[in-house]
């Protein structure tokens, strides 16, 4: 046992005593450690114990190991580690800049179920042989996703997808090149008239960033729910009220699934509806509240504007046989308002590529739409295409022919 080891479980003895919870008593285990250490080192200048070298790294590994996530800690602590994966327990990887990367750490079985336990203590939720998945949040943000065997060949598949906040409102995105100010005006004019907007784009492109930016421009008095499968969204606002998913328990019974979630957000008297990610059923749902006039955002998986839109036309019928295209085409026609693709390049740069405006026709079964922004030679630029519907656009003040000035 090295001298880590040793002055680790003599901290977890001591944390034990004293009836600290690490999670939540970092200060005062942090002082812990300090004075552990301290005192270790004195002690191997007199004695046999194994020298602990360097006390700020040593300092780091213990705390590490007791308040955080042992050996994923310093990945997890890096800014410039986008997301972190182990595929066995002797390759991990972490992404940096879009680009993946072998790391140089060593797991064993044991590790990789006990990091995976201790990230799921706090989130309520569990993973066995009758739930082979699980999806999570950790306290920080970061998304939790974990995949056993035997859906898995050999090994646990672990993926963190860290909430790296670059951005919260759509002037940072500005700032940061993935928005033009043209689009950015009106995007945050379209936000306050109250227009519905679906937030397309790859995994990994950007939509719950973007979804964070656009909701940035919701007026300060209105009422916003907000229903995810697991808490993602970090809203800069003040009467915001989140809902994430249930598992079911261990009796079978329990879940709570997201169309039950819009059903619930309904009768709280919302101002806004956001579905953080649209995948099935729950789109019909999500369509039958905002045709009601309650005006909303979603996100969806999509290779782009006008794919995201043929998506929550066709997602609507796993709802049931009883649900027909015809009637869920002119819906989406009459609800939605805008979709906002965001796509992810080769060298990991996230940007906006397109505004696309849906309208209210719908011929042969094809909605008609006009692309409002499009990128030409690298810019987000107005196509001065007219928009097809602008009228909560002059309800609000708002003249779209401003907006739209190329």
């Amino acid at each position: 046992m090295d001298a880590v080891q040793i002055v680790e479980g003599e901290v977890r003895e001591l944390i034990r005593l004293r009836g600290l919870d690490p999670a939540r008593q970092g200060h005062e285990v942090r002082l812990l450690i300090d004075a552990v250490v301290n005192d270790y080192s004195e002690r191997a200048l007199v004695s046999p114990l194994p020298p602990l070298g360097a006390l700020s790294s040593a300092q780091r590994q213990v705390f590490d190991a007791v308040a955080g996530f042992g050996p994923l800690q310093p990945f997890l602590d890096d800014p410039g580690v986008e997301e972190v994966w182990i595929n066995s327990p002797r390759e991990v990887y972490v992404a940096r800049g879009g680009e993946s990367e072998l790391t140089s750490l060593s797991l064993t079985e044991t590790q990789v179920r006990d990091l995976v336990e201790r990230m799921l203590a706090t989130s309520g939720r569990r993973l066995d042989l009758s739930s082979p998945f699980v999806d999570a949040a950790l306290p920080d943000g970061s998304r939790l996703h974990v995949v056993i065997p035997d859906v898995t060949r050999r090994h646990w598949s672990v993926n963190i997808r860290k909430f790296v906040v670059r951005a919260r409102r759509l002037e940072h995105l500005v700032e940061l090149g993935s928005l033009s100010p043209s689009a950015a005006r009106f995007l945050a004019a379209a936000v306050s008239a109250g227009l519905n907007i679906l937030v397309s784009g790859a995994t990994q492109a950007g939509k719950t960033t973007l979804l964070n930016c656009l909701g940035s421009a919701i007026g300060p008095r209105e009422r916003v729910i907000t229903v995810e499968e697991i808490f993602e969204l970090q809203l800069p606002l003040r009467d915001v009220v989140g809902m994430q998913c249930r598992q079911e328990n261990l009796e079978g019974a329990g879940e709570i699934p997201l169309r039950r979630l819009v059903k619930e957000a309904l009768r709280m008297r919302p101002d806004r509806l956001i579905v953080g990610e649209v995948r099935e059923a729950e789109a019909l749902d999500m369509l039958i509240a905002l045709n009601s006039g309650l005006p909303g955002m979603a996100s969806v998986h999509a290779n782009s504007a006008h794919d995201a839109l043929a998506k929550i036309c066709t997602l609507p019928l796993l709802a049931g046989e009883n649900i027909s295209a015809a009637f869920v085409v002119p819906t989406v026609a009459s609800c939605l308002d805008l979709v906002v693709h965001a796509e992810r390049l080769a060298s990991g740069y996230r940007q906006v590529a397109q505004v696309l405006a849906v309208g209210r026709r719908v011929e042969a079964g094809v909605i008609e739409t006009a692309v409002l922004f499009d990128r030409r030679d690298g810019e987000l630029r107005p196509t001065g295409s007219g928009m097809p519907v602008d009228d909560k656009f002059v309800r609000a003040g708002h003249r779209v022919t401003d907006l739209l000035e190329v």
